[in-house]
């Protein structure tokens, strides 16, 4: 098959890490032709659906990992599958993409569905299971943001459409802080606030699930660095091993069927102590890790998931 990648620079992967390398990885030993091109090089001409970019061949071998044919245009409809995987933030650049990416189906294969990628962000999908997920409250306004702080005490509060760990902040019972970074946070951007109450159990690491196709595969867990609360690989967390819990599992079953439905082939959750607080579809990472510690080969699952569609 050929198979395109929409997604961050490849050249400046990390190759022990990126989920996105592992894939086109196997996609490759699976014998299919890789392109790469930035989402920056995707455009709408006249009907069509372009990319400029260029065809692929990786290998394991850091900083020598990837070989890249001459800079060219094509027609993204003579393409098997494309993968949306650039990183977030989730703005209108982002979207845009996604709306584009729409228009070549049902010729070629969106992984994962920008459709419902777009309707479906991490922080909000995860609103359609309130029983499974800790008090939380999405606002602009900052009596609101207030009054839930008023309530549950101890609260995080981040920007809705940010990723990687980045302006997260803990307030506690005593903290003065959160007029200043609402000030500080509507300075910049038009976008609403997410607050929820704190979960203690963070302590013990924030878990990231694997689903392949709306089925749990494995997990890792994240342990915040000393003096963190903050638990993302992006800001020091450490991947240790760990397994599935009664609770993930009753998670997972309860999210699992809805993702399959509308074509999220590779999810990851966040799921702290009891509870799930995130259900990332933009571009989940993890399988590198979790490779490492169960010996179980995600992307393997993946493309088997992806075929099955196309079969």
């Amino acid at each position: 098959m050929k198979i395109a990648f929409q997604m961050d620079p490849i050249t400046s992967v990390d190759i022990n890490a990126d989920s996105s390398f592992r894939i086109a990885e196997e996609a490759q030993a699976r014998g299919h032709e890789l392109f790469f091109y930035s989402p920056d090089h995707l455009a709408y001409e006249e009907g069509e659906i372009t990319a400029r970019g260029h065809s692929m061949v990786v290998r394991r071998e850091q900083g020598n990992h990837v070989d890249l044919g001459l800079f060219e245009r094509v027609n993204l409809k003579d393409f098997d599958v494309v993968w949306l995987r650039q990183d977030p933030p989730f703005d209108m650049h982002y979207i845009t993409s996604t709306h584009l990416l729409d228009r070549l189906a049902p010729d070629t294969l969106v992984v994962n569905d920008p459709f419902w990628v777009r309707n479906y962000p991490e922080k909000l999908l995860v609103l359609d299971f309130p029983d499974l997920t800790p008090p939380t409250t999405i606002a602009r306004d900052l009596e609101t943001i207030k009054e839930f702080k008023a309530k549950h005490g101890d609260v995080i509060l981040k920007p809705l459409y940010g990723n990687g760990g980045a302006g997260v902040f803990r307030l506690d019972a005593n903290d003065r802080n959160l007029t200043s970074l609402h000030e500080l946070f509507t300075g910049f951007s038009r976008e609403p606030l997410i607050v929820q109450k704190f979960l203690p159990d963070v302590s013990n690491g924030d878990k990231r699930v694997i689903l392949v196709n709306g089925e749990p595969v494995g997990a890792i867990n994240r342990v915040p660095a000393a003096g963190e609360t903050r638990s993302n690989m992006h800001v020091g967390g450490r991947p240790e091993k760990i397994g599935l819990t009664e609770r993930d599992l009753e998670i997972c079953a309860a999210i699992g069927p809805l993702l399959r439905e509308k074509g999220q082939v590779f999810v990851g959750i966040d799921v702290i102590g009891d509870y799930l607080t995130e259900i990332n579809v933009t571009s989940p990472t993890g399988i590198q890790e979790l490779e490492r510690f169960d010996g179980v080969n995600i992307a393997e699952k993946i493309w088997e998931a992806i075929e099955g569609k196309l079969a």
